[in-house]
């Protein structure tokens, strides 16, 4: 009877040490905001980054919603814009939608990708070593901006118009007027 004793007390704790032995998972969660252009990153709960972002353009909107990310590529190229490169790309949707480095960091803020969500190389690199050290599993990409405003993505066939507007936001500014209408 003792030795049964012992030997499950001592199983008991094998297994405890075990249990604790494994490395802890954190929640991540990716909030891209389209309107301001920003994405922040939170684990578990706690912000830790909030970095600017390029969403879709016109004609090439990024697709609001709640998505859980399903591959990760360290080193990819478009197979749809001209092998565009997209390092440490993170894809969110089965359209081909995105999370990714860029060259064009003077883009960023501004709504110029062909739909994907680009980010500083810096960033992209962080962003992709987070998401492989928790999971693809630990990670949700949240994407907020129009349709979830005003519960309309803009047309395809609208159109910008650079030069409209004279200061910052120019951009942005246009495209809403187009969308929705200037205040003229």
């Amino acid at each position: 009877m003792r030795k049964i004793g012992v030997l499950s007390s001592l199983l008991g704790v094998l297994l405890l040490a075990g249990l604790g032995a494994r490395p802890a998972q954190a929640a991540v969660l990716i909030a891209i905001d389209k309107l301001s252009q920003e994405m922040t990153v939170s684990v578990d709960g706690v912000p830790k980054y909030r970095w600017p972002v390029s969403t879709g353009r016109l004609g090439y909107d990024t697709p609001s919603g709640t998505y859980h990310p399903f591959r990760m590529e360290p080193v990819y190229f478009s197979k749809e814009f001209d092998d565009a490169p997209m390092p440490h790309a993170i894809f969110f949707t089965a359209r081909g939608h995105a999370i990714h480095g860029t060259l064009n960091t003077g883009g960023l803020g501004w709504p110029v990708s062909h739909g994907c969500v680009r980010l500083s190389p810096e960033n992209a690199t962080t962003l992709y070593a987070l998401v492989t050290a928790e999971g693809l599993a630990h990670t949700t990409v949240v994407v907020r901006g129009l349709r979830g405003l005003f519960g309309v993505d803009p047309p395809p066939s609208a159109k910008l118009q650079p030069g409209k507007h004279v200061g910052f936001g120019t951009r942005v500014s246009n495209w809403l007027d187009q969308t929705f209408g200037g205040a003229n």
